[in-house]
C-alpha cells in the first residue's frame, strides 16, 4: 500500500514539529513541509530535509494557481500556523479544495472552547471552519487540551526554570476545575491515527491524555520536588480587567506580542480554569469525538512521569522565543 502524502504548513513550530515527529514515527507517510519561499533554506528546514521530509515552498499570500500547484499531489494538508496567521488559512483552504486534497486539518489544536465571544483566537478559527464548510472541503478539526509543557509553575529554587513555558503562573478561580491535558509530543502521534481514520472525516476530535485540577498539579509538584509552592489565585473579574486593559492598549495602537498574549492567556484561563470548558464531557456536548473512545489503547505519556522528567532536567522547554522576550522585558524594567 503506498504511503499517504501529507503536507504540513508550520512544520517548524511547536505543534507542527510534533506532527512531523508523529508522522515520521508512524512510518506510513510521505511528509512534505510547506514553507515560506524565503525560509526554505533555513537551518530548521535543512534539518527536516535530512530526516526525509520534502521541503516545498508555498506563499499563502501569493496566487491561487501557485498554491494549487504546490498542493495538487497531496492527499492530506495540515495547518499548524501561528496564532496571528489564522485568517491566512482562508486562501489556503480554497487552494486545497481546488487541488483535490482529500482531507484538510485547519489550525485548531487548542483547548475546547465554544465559539461566539469566549476567546478571540477561537472565534478567528471559526471563520476558517465556516469557510471550509462553505467549500464542502473534507476536514477534521482536532483540539488537544492544555499542554503538559505549560501546565506547571516554577519552583522557588529555580530548578525547573529551563522548562517553564510561562513564568509567573496564576491559578484561575479556586483551582478545583478539571482540565484536560496532553503531552505536546503525543499530539503528532494522535494525528497520525486520525488522518487515516474514516470515523474522523468531517468531524471534530478532542484528544487528551489526563484530567487534572490546578491545585492537584501544585500538590504533585510539591510532593515530587520537596519544595513548597505559593499559590496565587486569580478571579474572573481580574482576568476580565486584564482583557480590557489589553483591548485598550490595542485600540491605542499597540501591536506587541506580549499585549496579545496578555489577552489570549486571560481568555484561556477563564475558559478552562473557571468556566470548565476543557473537559471531555463538554467536548462531547459540543459534538466532538474523543481520543479515549476512538483509541482506547493509545500509549500516552503519564503526567506524573512527565513531571519527574522535568525535575530530572530531561524535559524540553517550549516557546523559547517568548521566554527570551520575557527575559529581555524583565531586564529592561530593572
Amino acid at each position: 500500500m503506498p504511503s499517504l502524502r501529507v503536507g504540513i504548513v508550520g512544520a517548524g513550530g511547536e505543534t507542527g514539529g510534533s506532527i512531523v515527529n508523529g508522522l515520521l514515527e508512524a512510518g506510513d507517510f510521505d511528509v512534505v513541509a510547506l514553507v515560506r519561499p524565503a525560509s526554505a533554506s533555513k537551518p530548521a528546514n535543512t534539518a527536516l530535509k535530512q530526516r526525509g521530509v520534502e521541503i516545498r515552498p508555498i506563499d499563502l499570500s501569493g496566487s491561487q494557481d501557485a498554491m494549487v500547484d504546490a498542493l495538487k499531489d497531496l492527499e492530506v494538508v495540515i495547518s499548524a500556523v501561528s496564532a496571528g496567521e489564522q485568517l491566512a488559512q482562508i486562501p489556503l483552504a480554497t487552494a486545497t479544495k481546488a487541488a483535490g486534497v482529500k482531507r484538510f486539518l485547519p489550525c485548531a489544536f487548542i483547548t475546547v472552547i465554544p465559539p461566539g465571544g469566549v476567546q478571540g483566537l477561537r472565534d478567528e478559527k471559526e471563520h476558517v471552519y465556516n469557510h471550509i464548510k462553505q467549500l464542502s472541503l473534507p476536514y477534521t478539526i482536532v483540539d488537544v487540551g492544555w499542554w503538559y509543557q505549560i501546565s506547571f509553575p516554577e519552583l522557588p529554587s529555580g530548578k525547573i526554570d529551563y522548562a517553564i513555558g510561562f513564568k509567573g503562573q496564576t491559578i484561575a478561580g479556586d483551582g478545583n476545575v478539571p482540565n484536560a491535558i496532553t503531552d505536546l509530543r503525543d499530539i503528532g502521534r494522535y494525528v497520525a491515527k486520525i488522518i487515516v481514520d474514516d470515523r474522523t472525516l468531517n468531524k471534530y476530535v478532542f484528544v487528551y491524555n489526563e484530567l487534572w485540577k490546578p491545585n492537584d498539579i501544585y500538590s504533585l509538584l510539591e510532593k515530587l520536588s520537596g519544595e513548597k509552592l505559593e499559590r496565587k489565585y486569580t478571579s474572573r473579574e481580574t482576568f476580565e480587567a486584564q482583557i480590557k486593559d489589553a483591548d485598550e492598549k490595542m485600540a491605542n495602537g499597540a501591536t506587541d506580542f506580549l499585549t496579545h498574549v496578555q489577552k489570549v492567556t486571560a481568555q484561556y484561563l477563564i475558559s478552562w480554569g473557571i468556566r470548565g470548558d476543557n473537559t471531555p464531557e463538554y467536548a462531547k456536548y459540543l459534538g466532538y469525538l474523543t481520543s479515549k473512545d476512538l483509541y482506547p489503547d493509545f500509549n500516552f505519556k503519564d503526567y506524573e512521569e512527565y513531571i519527574k522528567e522535568v525535575l530530572d532536567g530531561k524535559a524540553k522547554g517550549v516557546y523559547a522565543e517568548l521566554r527570551e522576550l520575557q527575559k529581555q522585558m524583565s531586564a529592561a524594567q530593572k
